[in-house]
């Protein structure tokens, strides 16, 4: 049920999360929130991208003051957080590409709506092979209002393909996954296996962990097995602690829509996984890895002989933190899912269109789903390690995207709009141009800010496949 609106919304749902993670409560008295204004939503956006970051900013603080005695004051400017949940880069003479192709979106079929996911090319082939038609938007459409929707969405699904089609939020809590996501936690955590006892590093071989004041992830690797969104978005922000992100990718995948904005801080190599030579190298990066986040789909790793039980067997003292998209247990648990996908699923889009009085999805005006998952999984691997370096133990933590689209429809809608955002402006951008792998751009100021732990990133935006797939 929705809460009330005496709550505030910022404040309610940064203590479900950090409780959620496992963190003590009186952390969440050395927070402040700055700034005005909101994104115009049905929901509370805005709140809820200050809420997130908030909570893996805490969670920082949280092992600075475990290693160091003292709890650094954490702030939150609600704006650029706003503005970060959208992108945080600004090319300076070149241009992104497109964020979708020329088929994904949403489209009206016989009986509502569904929503296509065409990015990658073997999801755009699944589509147009049910549908029978040429990879032109108006074919498309006229292909699609020959189909009741969940029938079109099932035969894509089919096809190995990604479709949603639009529901009411009562049609989801009906629905059979609906029910399922909802008696999930909004994060499943577990303990692993206690790590050597010579060593809370994963590794004894390597040099205790010393937690540096100014870079607390200073010595920290990551093995970064995530693509698009909410798990580059929680990768990304590690790095900006010092922390030694390595990102491995399929041979021949990209998505340039997306690429510059998230691998800021990494180093990216290619493995192919169905090659045991392969698939060996990443077994060797997973036994000296401290933190490992994935985004494959429930049981995609197991299937390659990388199942969680032989993840702990490899590297016993590995904080090990997992995505999926429609959740952990129900029929969809390993349907292929996007941000845009859920929020049709889930009554988000459906919300949207009732509440502007129109006839066609209106879904969130950032892709919140993915950003605010991504801040959750990195706060859940900051508190991993914290953890560790106290007990000597890995743990295991699992999130959804569908998940957390029901906190974010948790809180009670309110028919008054806040008042907007202020536009960017230069002073919103950090001073140094970073030199990525496409051109010059600037970034925005990080949204958070830990006294005395400045953020920054040691790498500029690389290339996919730039790299070896080797620890430093």
């Amino acid at each position: 049920m929705p809460i009330a609106q005496s709550d505030t919304a910022c404040t309610h749902f940064l203590r479900e999360f950090w409780l959620a993670l496992g963190g003590p409560p009186r952390y969440l008295d050395h927070l402040q929130t700055i700034g005005e204004g909101a994104l115009a939503s049905t929901f509370p956006v805005t709140d809820f991208a200050t809420a997130a970051v908030a909570a893996a900013h805490l969670a920082v603080g949280e092992l600075i003051d475990q290693a160091h005695g003292t709890l650094p004051l954490v702030t939150v400017d609600r704006r650029l957080a706003s503005f970060w949940f959208a992108t945080s880069l600004q090319p300076q003479g070149w241009s992104l590409p497109a964020q979708w192709d020329a088929v994904a979106g949403d489209y009206r079929a016989a009986d509502g709506w569904i929503r296509l996911h065409t990015n990658a090319p073997h999801h755009r082939q699944a589509a147009l092979a049910v549908l029978k038609t040429a990879p032109e938007r108006d074919a498309v459409s006229q292909a699609v209002l020959g189909w009741k929707a969940s029938e079109l969405e099932s035969a894509v699904v089919d096809h190995h393909g990604c479709a949603a089609a639009m529901l009411s939020a009562s049609a989801w809590h009906e629905h059979p996954q609906g029910r399922a996501v909802a008696a999930e936690p909004l994060l499943h955590r577990a303990p692993a296996t206690a790590a050597p006892a010579s060593s809370h590093q994963s590794n004894p071989a390597r040099p205790e962990w010393i937690v540096p004041r100014e870079r607390p992830l200073r010595g920290i690797r990551v093995l970064d097995l995530t693509r698009i969104l909410a798990g580059p978005v929680a990768t990304r922000f590690l790095a900006g602690f010092g922390a030694e992100v390595l990102r491995i990718d399929p041979l021949g995948w990209d998505e340039p829509g997306t690429v510059p904005e998230v691998v800021l801080g990494k180093r990216c190599a290619r493995l192919d996984l169905r090659d045991p030579a392969d698939r060996a190298v990443l077994e060797g990066l997973i036994r000296e890895a401290d933190v490992m986040i994935h985004g494959y789909r429930a049981d995609a790793l197991a299937r390659l002989g990388l199942s969680a039980e032989r993840r702990r067997a490899l590297n016993p003292g590995l904080v090990d933190v997992s995505l999926n998209a429609y959740g952990w247990t129900g029929p969809w648990r390993e349907r292929r899912g996007f941000d845009s996908l859920v929020q049709m699923s889930c009554g988000i889009a459906n919300a949207g269109m009732v509440a502007a009085g129109g006839d066609r999805p209106v879904p969130l005006p950032v892709q919140a789903l993915d950003h605010a998952t991504g801040y959750l999984m990195a706060a859940a691997a900051v508190r991993g390690l914290t953890e560790r370096h106290i007990t000597g133990q890995g743990v295991q933590v699992q999130a959804s995207l569908a998940r957390t689209a029901l906190s974010l429809m948790s809180f009670a809608q309110t028919e008054a709009q806040p008042a907007a955002l202020l536009p960017l402006n230069p002073s919103d951008y950090s001073d140094a141009i970073e030199h990525t792998a496409w051109g010059p751009a600037l970034r925005l100021k990080p949204a958070g800010q830990i006294d005395g732990t400045p953020t920054h990133w040691d790498l500029p935006a690389s290339g996919l496949g730039s790299g070896d797939a080797r620890w430093l």
